[in-house]
């Protein structure tokens, strides 16, 4: 992966963690609530994890964090083992999605507590919350209790206490789970602005698998507590390893194959769907029972240009949706019985096909991928 800017990490007033996760896991009564995961997170790394409602992804960062005992396993950081060590020794911040801030104390005094029940003296208390508020903004909101504030205010003031003690990890659950859109978004930007600013290393939880690629340098995708797929946010997306990635993380037309003919590495194969449609794919991994055919939407040309592409069908408009941003289509295959989920970028003087126009698609084959079950 490629590291942030020379400028960001002198900039840094924090320094983030190597995390070594290794064969950890967790079991209730006799359930694998985390099978044995291993993984390896760089020092500044912000590094996301994503997947479904009980894949294991919270209790994962609790062990991480020191709240939830592992079964088995090692939690490396900065080459000491963490899991025999209680919280407080650990040099971790944690934000939550209720920010856990205190209703009886002012914002300052809010991010002052790490600081004021490790002992640390008044006057250097009070330069670090004056600078830990400048880093979010809130100088002015000192004074104000947190009844006093919106949620996105919450917010800064729950990661600005979570890392006045200058932790070397900064641990997220769902910390924008609580907010609309608008500050959703807002934030977003905050997190990444403050983490680069501050170098630290960042393991953030959350179902939004939006919010997880326009944060993180890496995602990992969990499902029945195992980790399935780690990689960037495009890698990801453009190369999914299982059906299950593809749809857990976009949209996509996902078709079962039925065969794939041999060839050399790097050349579009000749390739059959069920139910008998040919396609051309080019992929260098076997295609066996289980497999799948995967092409994205935006991935699909629509207009007489689709005609010279390598896989070239003509269609039928079944829905068709004007949104700010893009065109979506569906549209049905000539005597497949398929269909694709297709979107564009509107563009000045673009066709707009309403739903029962006959239309052109097509896709290269360098854009669909081969899925496993």
């Amino acid at each position: 992966m490629p590291r942030r800017s020379d400028t960001s990490a002198q900039n840094s007033s924090v320094g983030g963690a190597a995390v070594s996760i290794r064969a950890l896991s967790k079991r209730y009564n006799g359930l694998d609530a985390v099978v044995p995961t291993s993984v390896e997170i760089e020092s500044g790394d912000f590094f996301a994890i994503i997947g479904p409602s009980g894949s294991g992804k919270s209790t994962l960062l609790g062990m991480i964090a020191g709240y939830i005992d592992p079964t088995a396993g090692q939690i490396v950081i900065d080459g000491r083992d963490v899991v025999p060590e209680p919280i407080y020794r650990r040099n971790i911040g944690m934000v939550f999605q209720n920010y856990a801030l205190f209703p009886h104390l002012t914002v300052a005094q809010n991010v002052a507590y790490p600081l004021k029940i490790r002992g640390v003296p008044k006057d250097e208390i009070a330069r670090r919350v004056a600078e830990s508020l400048g880093m979010v903004r809130l100088e002015a909101f000192a004074a104000r209790l947190p009844s006093e504030l919106s949620g996105g205010q919450q917010q800064r003031v729950a990661l600005a206490r979570a890392s006045i003690y200058k932790p070397s990890i900064l641990l997220m659950d769902e910390p924008l789970g609580a907010l609309d859109k608008n500050l959703r978004d807002e934030m977003q930007e905050e997190i990444k602005r403050f983490q680069q600013e501050m170098g630290v290393t960042v393991i953030y939880v959350t179902h939004d698998q939006q919010e997880a690629a326009f944060l993180a340098d890496r995602i990992a995708i969990m499902r029945d507590g195992a980790m399935t797929q780690i990689g960037s946010p495009r890698a990801l997306y453009e190369h999914p390893n299982s059906r299950f990635v593809a749809e857990f993380l976009g949209e996509a037309s996902i078709f079962p194959l039925k065969s794939v003919s041999a060839g050399r590495a790097g050349e579009a194969r000749q390739a059959v769907l069920e139910g008998g449609t040919p396609i051309r794919i080019r992929t260098d991994a076997e295609a066996g029972p289980g497999s799948f055919a995967c092409i994205r939407p935006e991935r699909v040309t629509v207009g007489p240009k689709a005609k010279a592409l390598d896989n070239a069908f003509a269609g039928t408009v079944r829905e068709s949706l004007y949104t700010p941003g893009s065109i979506r289509y569906r549209v049905e295959l000539d005597g497949t019985g398929l269909s694709l989920k297709i979107r564009v970028l509107p563009q000045a003087d673009m066709e707009f096909y309403e739903a029962g126009s006959t239309v052109d698609i097509g896709w290269s084959a360098d854009d669909m991928s081969l899925l496993k079950e």
